[in-house]
């Protein structure tokens, strides 16, 4: 989870509060720049976006970076070059900030390559708001079964009940999904179940039908 300025300021030392005023400054600065850089140049924020964690600590670096990105208001060449060279961790901090940037769909080549992963790290952060705006049918369909193969909570898949509602498509291949798993004498999921339920269609009014009818669970699940 991403926090804000303030919280970070009220949990970092001087040090490395100093340290992300100077990051932000440079990052500030970037973005006010008129004149275009040059297609190799990285600016002087990347190099900070690299050393978050080392100065304000891992478990504060998803959200350093992602505001030295919306304060440099990262262009997709930047956020290709961060996420191509950068560690997971890296990787992930775009991922999860990509739907506060004005990117528009362009940047979809990044969260179809962290679903190609086995990283469920990656897996997470790709399912965010920026999938659940921009991510077409088919491949938000696959997506959220990507979930439940890698065992990530299908509570990251933002927008899930809004897009999955009604989606007949999505409840045959949970059904189909299940019938592999339990064909092979694997637990069914639990998420699964859970995600079948929000394909249900809506009633006259609106409001959710009833669910479908879920799998039987095996002697595992």
């Amino acid at each position: 989870m991403l926090t804000s300025r303030k919280e970070l300021d009220a949990e970092l030392g001087g040090a490395a509060r100093a340290w992300l005023d100077e990051a932000l400054a440079e990052a500030a600065h970037e973005a006010a720049r008129t004149d275009a850089p040059g297609p190799y140049a990285s600016p002087p924020w990347e190099l900070r976006y690299a050393a978050a964690g080392r100065h304000c600590g891992p478990e504060h670096a998803d959200s350093v970076r992602s505001l030295l990105l919306v304060e440099a208001r990262a262009p997709l060449a930047s956020l290709v070059r961060l996420y191509e060279q950068g560690t997971a961790a890296e990787r992930r901090a775009v991922l999860l900030t990509l739907h506060l940037l004005d990117l528009g769909d362009t940047a979809l080549a990044l969260v179809e390559d962290a679903l190609r992963t086995n990283d469920t790290r990656l897996v997470a952060a790709a399912v965010g708001p920026y999938a659940a705006a921009h991510l077409g049918p088919h491949a938000w369909r696959h997506a959220v079964l990507k979930c439940l193969f890698t065992q990530v909570p299908v509570a990251s898949v933002a927008r899930l009940d809004e897009r999955a509602r009604g989606d007949a498509e999505l409840a045959r291949m949970l059904h189909d999904f299940a019938a592999e798993r339990t064909a092979a004498g694997r637990p069914v999921p639990e998420d699964l179940r859970t995600v079948l339920a929000l394909t249900a269609p809506p009633d006259a009014d609106g409001h959710p039908g009833p669910p479908t009818a879920a799998p039987a669970p095996t002697e595992e699940s």
